[in-house]
């Protein structure tokens, strides 16, 4: 089992295992005897120094307010009062039973996705009853709306497609036999409805956490790192805050950023965990770290829950580390780090993180005529692509294009199934646009000898798209295959979408 790693690349024994923490004992007292291995290669720890008491290492994490965000849920069941008798779902479903199963499963899935559940307890047995639930839910203006169906006749089906028409986000649950397709066809096609026809409560919880990561996306607060001058905005459609900072602000923070024994330790953490470092000096990757600090205490004053910053515009032509290694590692730990102060990067990066529980990797998209595929390439990219629980892929430590400053390579898995996502922010008279598709990956390409950004993934997409004119740009990639959940987000909350 891997060991779960710390923004800072740490295995603590607050977030191991039994026998990962055993097992992190066993390497720490071998590195102490000078015994270290790293990948093999002893390249790889090149002006590293044998792992010592390590230094208290503090855990970037998000400061805003979407750090604090519980999503207001509120739930009804619906059903007549009485026996079922002959009509659907017959005297052979148990309603009693699936209301207790129904009421245990939400109240624990609300606890795990950190929702506010406003549960009614007692089924609405009339129309009136519904009726009445339904204007105190308008009234209540809560994040979503849940209707556990419980009945196929009546007031059923009529209930679930008024609280679709509320606007709200609204979950319809259907166990199987409360439903026939002349139920479901009308109201699947509503804007702000997901309808999930099944006894499987998997797609229920996701239907939960799909209304908390929309909440969680409209109370995200974005540090822009930008310009000369300071501004508050905010996203249309998608609410999210926007406090631009101007770049000196980054600049003049480093400057008074020390190279202390927390930058040493987490420098030393990432070289030894290196599968080889290929060009930059153990100066290089301090450097980063740096940044990465910054990065930090930035978020904690200003308290943001994102960050993106005009890297070369604000640095490019500075001394000071471009900040690849401290962005990687702020997706790794579930903080949405987004480069060249492309804002719909950001989004992009909060939805798929709040969503999937992962990270992802914006990119430069590049047509590879030869195989039909599309090459995602940059030079900041996160190492734990199986999830923020998961362990690293194997990663190396590279030069970015420019020759200059240092960054992780991870390298990602031949044939494993991958999703992209690239948000197209709207504005008052444009609508915000989601454009995904999914595929596989087929290679990692090395630059050099190739020339471009040195994270190089080849991904060849289903349905054989035109790779010249494949739409989007700094594309967010990710591991799983996820097209159909993110289509039923965009839905869910109202969102256009489009299919590539």
């Amino acid at each position: 089992m891997s060991a779960h790693r710390c923004a800072s690349g740490c295995r603590c024994p607050a977030h191991l295992s039994r026998r990962g923490f055993l097992a992190a004992l066993s390497a720490s007292a071998a590195s102490a005897a000078g015994a270290v291995l790293v990948g093999g290669c002893t390249e790889a720890k090149r002006g590293a120094p044998a792992a010592a008491a390590a230094p208290a290492v503090r855990r970037i994490r998000q400061h805003g307010p979407a750090s604090e965000c519980a999503a207001a849920l509120r739930v009804c069941f619906v059903r007549r009062k009485g026996p079922y008798g002959m009509w659907w779902p017959g005297a052979v479903f148990d309603g009693e039973a699936a209301l207790a199963r129904y009421t245990a499963s939400v109240t624990s899935a609300a606890k795990e996705l950190n929702l506010r559940l406003d549960l009614r307890p007692v089924p609405l047995y009339s129309a009136d009853e519904a009726d009445a639930w339904v204007a105190e839910a308008v009234a209540a203006k809560p994040d979503g709306l849940m209707v556990v169906l419980l009945d196929r006749q009546q007031h059923a089906w009529p209930t679930a497609n008024k609280a679709i028409d509320t606007g709200l986000p609204t979950v319809v649950v259907s166990p199987l036999g409360t439903s026939f397709t002349t139920n479901t066809d009308a109201p699947s096609r509503k804007p702000n409805s997901y309808i999930v026809s099944s006894d499987d409560f998997a797609p229920v919880r996701y239907g939960m956490k799909m209304i908390q990561a929309w909440a969680r996306l409209r109370a995200t607060r974005c540090l822009v790192i930008r310009g000369t001058q300071p501004a508050e905005s905010r996203m249309a459609h998608l609410g999210i805050a926007l406090r631009t900072l101007p770049a000196p602000v980054f600049l003049d923070e480093y400057q008074k950023t020390p190279e202390d024994a927390e930058v040493r330790a987490l420098a030393d953490d990432l070289m030894r965990g290196a599968r080889r470092v290929a060009g930059p000096t153990r100066q290089d990757v301090l450097n980063g770290i740096r940044s990465y600090v910054v990065a930090r205490r930035l978020l904690e004053r200003e308290e943001a829950d994102a960050i993106t910053m005009d890297c070369l515009g604000a640095l490019g032509q500075s001394k000071v580390s471009l900040p690849c290694i401290a962005w990687s590692t702020m997706n790794d730990d579930g903080v949405p780090a987004a480069c060249e102060a492309d804002l719909g990067a950001v989004a992009a990066h909060a939805l798929v993180q709040y969503l999937f529980d992962r990270p992802g990797f914006q990119q430069d998209p590049v047509a590879d005529t030869s195989r039909g595929a599309v090459i995602g390439a940059h030079c900041s990219c996160p190492t734990r692509l199986e999830g923020f629980a998961a362990g690293a892929e194997p990663y190396d430590l590279v030069p970015h294009h420019g020759l200059r400053d240092a960054t992780a390579r991870p390298l990602w898995r031949l044939g494993r199934r991958v999703t992209m996502v690239d948000v197209l922010p709207g504005n008052a008279k444009t609508p915000t646009k989601v454009i995904v598709a999914a595929g596989e990956v087929l290679e990692n390409i090395d630059v050099p000898p190739a020339g471009g950004c040195v994270v190089s993934v080849a991904v060849r997409f289903d349905g054989q798209p035109d790779v010249l004119s494949f739409p989007g740009f700094h594309q967010v990639f990710f591991y799983g295959d996820y097209k159909r959940e993110v289509v039923q987000f965009c839905r869910l909350v109202g969102l256009e979408v489009q299919t590539a």
